[in-house]
Parts: structure tokens; sequence; C-alpha cells
């Protein structure tokens, strides 16, 4: 009895000085990459902040309360692809051919460069580099029968899910409606797909995502037809559900 009660706090303290560890591992994975981007990307920001400004004025960000990790909300920041006046009332989804988009904001939407912003994100540790991306709260109630292990990583800007689903507004299936389609079919395949990454990661496995993560920016591929559980999905047409008028972005 002596032996496994003194040993047991022993194994607590080392499992958590190696936790302590690898967090701050990451996180100084996490600065590097944050002072990198400024001094790469820096000028291109401002390119776009100014873009969005000619185009259609302020507000140049675009913030959303989303879900951190623990289920705990934080504000995300993106770069505005909606225009001034689209508000928060409609879907928080972003579809093919979305009514909200500027013309901007449709470049903004197929380079990726509206996420730029949450590198602030990163930079106060509301996320990282390397995570499940950020839940809107609409879909908080999506968390269950297991997906809330997603909450236990810290949000990020890349992640199995951003690669996999790079571009998501294309997917919809015929005569769905575009939220029920998310939580039934694309949501369980995200959080499956987070969950099998976050629980065997390493820095090297995230540092070779991130490498990937940029590439498949700049180099983009086409959607897959058939999602990993054999769903037929289809690229949003004419014929298929309008997208919604107002919303978030």
């Amino acid at each position: 009895m002596t032996d496994v009660s003194v040993a047991q706090p022993r194994r607590t303290r080392v499992f958590a000085r190696l936790h302590l560890h690898e967090a701050a591992r990451r996180r100084a994975f996490d600065l590097v990459v944050v002072v990198f981007a400024a001094l790469l990307l820096a000028p291109l920001a401002l390119l776009v902040a100014l873009a969005i400004l000619l185009e259609s004025g302020r507000p140049i960000l675009f913030a959303q309360v989303r879900l951190g990790r623990g289920g705990l909300p934080f504000v995300m920041y993106k770069f505005r692809k909606f225009g001034p006046r689209a508000g928060a009332a409609g879907s928080p989804l972003t579809l093919e051919g979305d009514a909200r988009m500027t013309t901007v904001g449709r470049v903004l939407m197929a380079t990726k460069l509206d996420e730029l912003p949450q590198f602030w994100n990163v930079l106060r540790g509301d996320m990282a580099v390397v995570g499940p991306r950020p839940e809107s709260l609409a879909f908080a109630d999506c968390f269950h029968d297991g997906f809330d292990e997603v909450l236990d990583h810290k949000p990020g800007l890349l992640g199995p899910c951003q690669i996999l689903f790079r571009s998501e507004s294309e997917l919809h299936t015929r005569n769905v409606d575009p939220q029920r389609f998310y939580r039934e079919v694309l949501f369980p395949l995200k959080a499956r797909a987070d969950m099998a990454y976050f629980r065997t990661r390493t820095l090297a496995s995230d540092l070779a995502l991130t490498v990937r993560g940029g590439l498949i920016v700049l180099v983009p591929r086409p959607m897959p037809e058939i999602a990993p559980d054999g769903t037929t999905l289809v690229p949003v047409s004419s014929g298929d559900a309008s997208p919604p008028v107002q919303g978030t972005a």
C-alpha cells in the first residue's frame, strides 16, 4: 500500500512536467511561426486591408465569437468578406455564390487570405498554428457522442480538416438544407479526422502539416467527390438550395 500511494503521485508529477514541457515547445513553435509570418506576410496583409477599404469601407476586420479549448468562447478575427451591412442574423455557413460576398471577399475566400488576422489570435494564445478549426457557436450543440474530445485541443489556423475541407463551401447535397448537411455529414467527418490526428500528434507532424497547409494554399486541389465514409459530395449548382442573404463570415 505504501509503495502504491507514494509511486502514484510521483508518476503524476512526471506526466505533469512532460505535459508542461510539451506545451512550452508547442507555444515556442507557434511564436516562431507568427514572427516568420509577420515578416513575410505583413505587406500582403496591408494590401488586403487597403482593397477592402477601397471597395466597401470599414470595418476591415470581422470579429466573431468561436469555441476555444474546453468549450470556452473567444473572439476570432478575419478580414471581412461580406458587405458591411450583412449583419449577423443570417446563416453561419458561407456557401458558394453567397450573395453576401463582396468581390474582394470572393478572392479572399478562394485564397484563404481572410484568415491572416488569426495570427493575432495565435500570438494572444487563443489559437495555435495547428489545431482543430474553431467552431461557430451556432454548432456548439454538435459536440456530443464523443465529439467533445475535439475541444480538448486549442483551435488552430491549420489542421487536417482545414486541408481536407479547404473548399468546404463548394460541398452540398442536392435538396438538403445546408445547416442540416453540415450537422449530419460534414461536422462528424471533420470531428473524426481531427480526433484521429490529434490523438497521436507530435511536434514533427505539426511541422509537416504546417508545410503541407502552406502548399495547399499556394496550389489548391479540388475537393473530393466522395467523403471518407462514402457520402457523395457534389458542388453547389444553381439548381440547389439558394445561399442565405445575411449572416456571418
